[in-house]
């Protein structure tokens, strides 16, 4: 039916799950669609959402999924996780925000609704 994209980003605390779960967010905010009962069979319940997830490499390991599907108020999620995002310097270290480095974590996200 259509496709939706957003970026999200931890500037502290190299945490690809907060990043994706804003990317998520981001992707779909902007959208109502009342009309869903009408077009999809099954409704919302009916609705199928192909999300790609890019993800800097070398943060994919600890990446939630479950946390990021839980963004999703309706319909059946699958998941794809590629290399991709940013990793950007956040220009300083803040170890009471769990900074382990200066990395700045940036995910990518495209999700396709379809039925």
């Amino acid at each position: 039916l259509f496709i939706e994209c957003g970026f999200g980003n931890d500037s502290h605390g190299q945490n690809a799950t907060k990043a994706a779960v804003r990317a998520c967010r981001n992707s779909i905010e902007f959208n109502s669609i009342p009309s869903i009962q009408k077009l999809v069979p099954g409704g919302y319940d009916g609705l199928k959402l192909n999300v790609i997830l890019a993800v800097p490499p070398k943060y994919q390991d600890g990446l939630d999924l479950q946390a990021c599907a839980n963004v999703f108020p309706y319909g059946n999620v699958n998941f794809v996780v590629q290399n991709g995002g940013m990793i950007a310097p956040s220009g300083r270290v803040i170890d009471r925000l769990g900074d382990t480095n200066d990395d700045m974590v940036v995910v990518c996200c495209s999700v396709t609704v379809g039925y």
